[in-house]
């Protein structure tokens, strides 16, 4: 935790540890002109401020220091910008990458990331659906030996994720054993508050099949993209899931008949597998 150590007027300072574990005090002032926050640095150097003022300098550090490393960490974004992702889109029409032909062998899967997801009934699941994981609803749902996740995290994916989803359930939704998840990511905050979430959730699509379930998933969700190296926010991410939770192919954008065949194909090797 930060600390601010009173030396007389203008001398306050907060330990930073260096390499090797080395702590210097580096002086108020001069880690907020670092910052670009040159008109607190006066403040706080004009003389021994008040208490109030020293608190509000305070607060005012430590937001600034926050929105300087939350630009530090996001830097692969703020270097692409929206213009970058609907430029990429007209070029290749939501394919940003072509789809697996075959599936992945076990060894060489990685792991989907840990999702919750809000279902517009109040439940709440962790996704992957996976042996490996409890779900938080009580529902008694068996484990899928198959999940298709379709992410969106825009409206226009929508439909690009409906061009996989619809087909893959009318394939296999007899057999029982697979799942699939359409998941919207919404990010804005005023959404993710309690009250506007649980009105936002009643008035949302709802699925009919069991099979389909459609969910959202509320709040920041850069950690989650930057685990599965998501960028562009305009075109729709396709997984297909194994029965512990491993990627085994992988989509994206609007479905096509080679595509949809290479997905029905891989699942079926991992329904014939398990």
């Amino acid at each position: 935790m930060l600390r601010r150590s009173d030396r007389g007027r203008g001398s306050s300072s907060i330990p930073f540890s260096a390499a090797g574990g080395l702590s210097i005090p580096i002086p108020i002032p001069m880690l907020l002109r670092s910052l670009g926050a040159s008109s607190i640095s006066t403040r706080w150097a004009a003389g021994k401020p008040s208490r109030r003022r020293r608190l509000g300098c305070m607060i005012s550090f430590h937001l600034l220091l926050f929105l300087h490393v939350q630009f530090a960490l996001r830097s692969d974004e703020l270097s692409r910008g929206y213009f970058a992702d609907i430029s990429e889109i007209r070029q290749n029409g939501g394919k940003i990458a072509l789809a697996n032909k075959t599936i992945i062998p076990a060894a060489a899967a990685v792991n989907f990331p840990n999702l919750e997801v809000s279902v517009p009934d109040g439940r709440k699941l962790k996704l992957p659906a996976s042996s490996g994981e409890k779900q938080t609803d009580t529902s008694e749902m068996p484990i899928p030996l198959a999940s298709l996740l379709c992410l969106s995290f825009r409206a226009s994916s929508q439909r690009m994720a409906e061009s996989w989803s619809l087909p893959f359930v009318d394939a296999f939704s007899a057999s029982g054993k697979i799942q699939i998840y359409e998941v919207s990511f919404i990010d804005s905050w005023l959404l993710s508050l309690g009250p506007v979430k649980h009105l936002f959730l009643k008035i949302m699509k709802k699925s009919s099949n069991p099979q389909r379930q459609i969910v959202y998933a509320f709040g920041d969700n850069y950690d989650f993209r930057k685990k599965l190296q998501i960028l562009n926010l305009l075109t729709g991410y396709i997984f297909l899931v194994d029965r512990v939770g491993r990627i085994r192919w992988q989509g994206f954008g609007s479905a096509t008949e080679e595509e949809l065949s290479s997905l029905l194909s891989c699942t079926s090797l991992l329904l014939d597998d398990q």
